[in-house]
């Protein structure tokens, strides 16, 4: 007879498989480079300098002694702080893994930038740019995936003080309710109204205090008693049935 396997256990490997991680991380690091590629490519267009991958993959041009440097400066910024916040969002999902996933993608962008160039990076002003960048990023993912989990899940009804959209019902549909009632052969409110099978009648008497009167009426044809009584604290329904 062959062995059983058993179940695996909970626990980080099954939550998080190690392919699912680094596939997730790829997709975040390519999202990364194709949006500073577009961002700087557009920038030194708009500028009329001449690009060069250096731009992408170097730390010689983000500098804080001119201008194009402080603009190269902001870029990265834009790119790894707000565009990876909404990145994240998208592709993670999880506030618990937003500080894990912005922090190694900016430190793959160190690795990838130290070998690129050769060395790590002199410019204080481009390890002050990827601090910030790492900052944003994670308090606006951390922001963006909590307002996610936390968001209420509908399950197509809606309560008596909310309609489907979350908002507060309006008079409209409670009219629309009431409508719906008086079709299927109830009435709410005070008064009169008949069964829904039709063959015979109620009525909503108000009750004073806890004092409590059963009414009985025997129908004129048969003899029979034809009242049924149903008493509340509040409100009593009398069927009256006609034959």
């Amino acid at each position: 007879m062959p062995r059983r396997r058993r179940p695996p256990r909970p626990g980080a490997l099954t939550e998080l498989p190690p392919l699912k991680v680094l596939t997730q991380l790829a997709a975040l690091q390519s999202v990364y480079y194709v949006a500073a590629l577009i961002l700087l490519l557009f920038t030194t267009l708009v500028a009329g300098t001449k690009f060069s991958l250096d731009l992408v993959f170097g730390w010689s041009a983000v500098r804080g002694d001119t201008t194009q440097g402080w603009l190269m400066g902001f870029i990265w910024i834009l790119d790894g702080g707000l565009f990876m916040a909404v990145a994240i969002v998208l592709l993670i999902g999880r506030s618990k893994l937003v500080l894990d996933f912005a922090l190694s993608l900016h430190f793959i962008h160190l690795v990838i930038t130290s070998l690129y160039t050769g060395s790590l990076p002199a410019n204080s002003a481009w390890w002050i740019s990827m601090a910030a960048a790492s900052a944003v990023s994670v308090a606006l993912a951390s922001w963006g995936c909590r307002y996610r989990e936390l968001k209420p899940i509908s399950f197509g009804g809606h309560s008596a003080n909310t309609n489907a959209d979350g908002g507060p019902t309006d008079g409209r549909n409670k009219r629309d309710d009431e409508q719906g009632d008086e079709e299927e052969g109830f009435q709410r409110g005070r008064g009169r109204g008949r069964g829904r099978d039709g063959a015979g009648e109620y009525e909503m008497v108000r009750m004073n205090g806890d004092t409590s009167t059963n009414n009985t009426t025997n129908n004129h044809n048969n003899g029979d008693p034809s009242v049924t009584v149903e008493e509340d604290p509040s409100i009593r329904f009398t069927t009256v049935d006609r034959l």
